[in-house]
């Protein structure tokens, strides 16, 4: 774990329900604790960007998670965690976050440094029941929280223009659900949705702001190099795919 500075503030995770659900269960628990997802309210000021990301296979019985506390201002780690996590839960499109979503919140346990916002790999609003791994994060940590996923789960969308900063809306019939932001140009885009405590203008100028010379932004790409380099060193492997 890094060491943190005069900055550090307690991480406080509320017990939201438990995890021992089926996945019919989890439909219904999706579409109950989607009524609770604020997507509306702006970000003005932050600066603690926290990025979680979980690596393992599917049909493996442990996955990995790590949690990267980044600063905007200092252009640095702050702070970082990583666990190891027996899977408890089926490999389900749709239903992941009751997969990854544990091991996030224990990595999330080791972390003293209370972020402004953080940053998922995966979707939020952007989701068939409208509650992604973002959403449902954002409600166990009570905190901002942005989905920034390389691949689509639902929606349609037209390419956005290859210049960076271009968006195009991704929709679910007539409804805006994300943004398909180009990060870089002429690299492909992410699909950029809010979680919780946060609105999709922020969500894309959070994304944005921490993309520097790559696809992802800054503290995304610490958090997938922290779990593969768990991954390596607990199983002695070569880098494998977060899925």
């Amino acid at each position: 774990m890094t060491a943190v500075g005069p900055r550090q503030r307690d991480m406080e995770i509320r017990v939201l329900h438990s995890w021992d659900l089926s996945p019919s269960q989890a439909v219904e628990l999706q579409r109950s604790l989607a009524e609770q997802v604020d997507v509306r309210s702006p970000l003005p000021k932050w600066d603690l960007v926290a990025a979680a990301d979980v690596s393992y296979r599917k049909f493996d019985p442990q996955l990995f998670a790590s949690v990267v506390v980044w600063s905007v201002s200092e252009n640095r780690v702050v702070e970082s965690a990583s666990v190891v996590a027996e899977v408890r839960f089926p490999y389900v499109p749709g239903l992941l976050s009751f997969r990854e979503a544990p091991a996030i919140l224990e990595a999330f346990k080791q972390i003293r440094t209370r972020p402004d916002v953080v940053l998922v790999d995966g979707h939020g609003l952007a989701h068939p029941r409208r509650f992604g791994v973002a959403c449902h994060l954002g409600l166990w940590l009570e905190l901002p929280t942005v989905g920034c996923a390389k691949t689509r789960l639902c929606g349609s969308y037209r390419e956005p223009r290859s210049v960076r900063g271009s968006v195009s809306p991704l929709r679910i019939g007539d409804e805006c659900v994300g943004q398909v932001v180009r990060t870089r140009a002429g690299v492909r885009p992410v699909f950029v949705s809010a979680g919780h405590r946060i609105d999709l203008a922020s969500a894309v100028r959070v994304v944005l702001t921490t993309c520097h010379r790559c696809r992802l932004p800054e503290p995304s790409r610490w958090a997938h190099q922290r779990v593969n380099e768990a991954r390596r060193k607990a199983l002695g492997v070569g880098e494998d795919r977060s899925v």
